[in-house]
Formats: structure tokens, C-alpha cells, sequence
């Protein structure tokens, strides 16, 4: 049981796969990791996500592994969790390939000292999510249903090596996946049916999109209760019944649509105890993600004290 000022509150790693003269951030030079890992903790983030639209770390070699673990020792970082984006293992043409790649992942991860790997079924954006302004507001890849029983056997086949190092999987909610509603989640959870499962219930990923939706907190009521992990992010929404026009964008998370102070109090009252990873996208995501790590820990500190958890 963490208290509010040591709860993992990770960082997502948002500078992208290049470094700034085009070179892959896996193969720059050391000096390069150690800005951005010092960027993050400077802003006061003690842990952090690597996921693996960042630095692949499950692919990078032993040498260049055991120098970016050194490299934590020096910043004082920590991770508690990595994510899996865009590599689907039930993607039609490299779902042996991703599938292979959140196995060794897995392992990257035991050596981190991480508790959680988190994996979806989103794969590449389209061309014209590319090309929107916000790649959510064009129609993305859809999970084919014929694929359903795959998905289950290859999520229960990663819960056992990752419960065997003593870690859990994550599945994370997006849209147009088995995972992106309630139902679809809470009935994917259950069928595969394993103790090293558990939802990341990312809702930003569902809160944003110009369809029709549930109210954030009716979600989140259904989902806390089996969350291990907690991609959060906010958005404004906006929707008009008379022409059907819908509006959203990112913002800090006590400005959204979604009172996430009343959310996270139900998410401690319910008994979650796995990490954060704070999650922005435009503007300044760094900055707005150390603004959310605060509010959070300020929430936190309230709810342990309310719920008899601050012992």
C-alpha cells in the first residue's frame, strides 16, 4: 500500500522515436537519453513509462540496455510500468512478430522492476489520422471479430510469463477494439479469465471522440473495481442535440468534462493500488503531465485519509 507522496505517478515518455536530427531515439547517443530522462525528473516525476513509441526498449541490445538502466540510477528514476501502443499481437500481417515483441517486453520489464505491462489491440493510424488535426477524429483500425478467440488465448498466454516474474498485464481501452467500451471490456476481462489480468480503463482514449458517450464517472464506476493501471488523461466536450455537432480537446485534468477528483476518491475507496501514467497530448505535455502528477498526489493524500488507507 503506497502513501500519496510515494504512489507511482509515471511519466509517459512522449518525445517521440527521433531525436532531433532525425537519428532513432534507440540508436542516439547516450547524451540524448539523459536530456530527456532529466527533463522528466526535473519537473519533479520520480517514475516514468517507457512505452514503445519512445525508446523500443525490448529490442535495444544488452549493452545498450545495462546503459540505460545506469542512466536511471543517475536521474533517480523509476519504472513501475511499460506500455505496448500500436504493436497489436492480432494485427493481420505482424501479430506473431508483436506478439513475440510483448514477450520480450515482458522480461525488459521484470528487469526494470516494473509490476505491469500494458498491451491493447490499436494498430497504425490510417492515412487520414495522419493527416486530422487530432488522429482520433478520423476512423481508425477496427477489430475484426473473427480474431476474438485469438485475442484471448495470445492475452492469457503473456498473463502466464508475465505472472511468472511476478508481473501483470494491463489491457487498455481504446475505440473500435474488443476493449473499447465497457461491455466489450468488462466481457473480454472476463472470458479470459486470469488472476494477472486486470483494465487499464484509459477513457480520455473514448471521452474525446465525436460520437455519442457515456458519462465519464457511469464508466469509470463499472471499470475501477478490476483497473490495475491507469493511463489518465482529460478532455473538454462539448456536444449539441440540435445539429449534432461534437467538440473536444486535451486539457489538464481538473478542467475536463470528467471530475476526476470524485473519480480517483471512488477508484481508492474501491481499492485500486496500481500506478498512474500521466497522458497529455498538444501544447506542453511535459509540463501539463507534472501539473496532473500533483493534482493527483493532492487528491490522493484526501481520499487515503478518508478511507482509513494512510496507515
Amino acid at each position: 500500500m503506497y502513501t500519496a507522496d510515494a504512489w507511482p505517478i509515471a511519466c509517459k515518455m512522449n518525445f517521440g522515436p527521433l531525436a532531433e536530427d532525425g537519428t532513432p531515439i534507440a540508436e542516439a547517443p547516450l547524451e540524448i537519453w539523459r536530456d530527456q530522462l532529466l527533463q522528466v525528473a526535473e519537473l519533479g516525476f520520480k517514475h516514468f513509462d517507457p512505452m514503445d513509441d519512445w525508446i523500443p526498449l525490448a529490442d535495444i541490445s544488452e549493452e545498450r540496455f545495462a546503459q540505460f538502466q545506469v542512466l536511471l540510477d543517475e536521474t533517480g528514476l523509476a519504472c513501475p510500468a511499460m506500455s505496448i501502443g500500436r504493436n497489436s499481437v492480432i494485427d493481420a500481417d505482424r501479430g506473431d512478430e508483436n506478439l513475440a515483441l510483448v514477450h520480450r517486453t515482458i522480461d525488459r520489464a521484470s528487469a526494470l522492476g516494473a509490476t505491469i505491462v500494458n498491451i491493447g489491440f490499436q494498430q497504425e493510424l490510417t492515412e487520414p489520422q495522419k493527416e486530422a488535426l487530432w488522429f482520433w477524429l478520423a476512423d481508425g483500425h477496427h477489430d475484426d471479430p473473427g480474431l476474438y478467440d485469438l485475442a484471448v488465448e495470445r492475452v492469457r498466454e503473456l498473463a502466464d510469463h508475465a505472472q511468472r516474474l511476478g508481473l501483470q498485464i494491463s489491457l487498455e481501452m481504446y475505440e473500435d477494439t474488443f476493449i473499447g467500451t465497457v461491455d466489450g471490456a468488462l466481457q473480454f476481462h472476463h472470458d479470459v479469465d486470469h488472476p494477472a489480468v486486470g483494465i487499464n480503463p484509459d477513457l480520455g482514449n473514448l471521452i474525446r471522440l465525436h460520437r455519442p458517450m457515456p458519462k465519464g464517472e457511469e464508466m469509470y464506476e463499472r471499470l475501477l473495481p478490476l483497473s490495475n493501471y491507469w493511463h489518465i488523461k482529460s478532455y473538454i466536450r462539448d456536444e449539441d442535440d440540435v445539429t449534432g455537432a461534437y467538440m473536444s480537446a486535451p486539457v489538464p485534468l481538473k478542467y475536463g468534462v470528467v471530475n476526476y477528483r470524485a473519480v480517483i476518491r471512488r477508484a481508492i475507496q474501491v481499492g485500486y493500488d496500481g500506478p498512474f501514467m500521466t497522458e497529455h497530448y498538444g501544447s506542453d505535455w511535459l509540463g501539463v503531465g507534472a501539473e496532473n502528477a500533483e493534482y493527483i498526489r493532492q487528491v490522493l493524500r484526501g481520499a487515503l485519509r478518508s478511507f482509513g488507507r494512510d496507515k
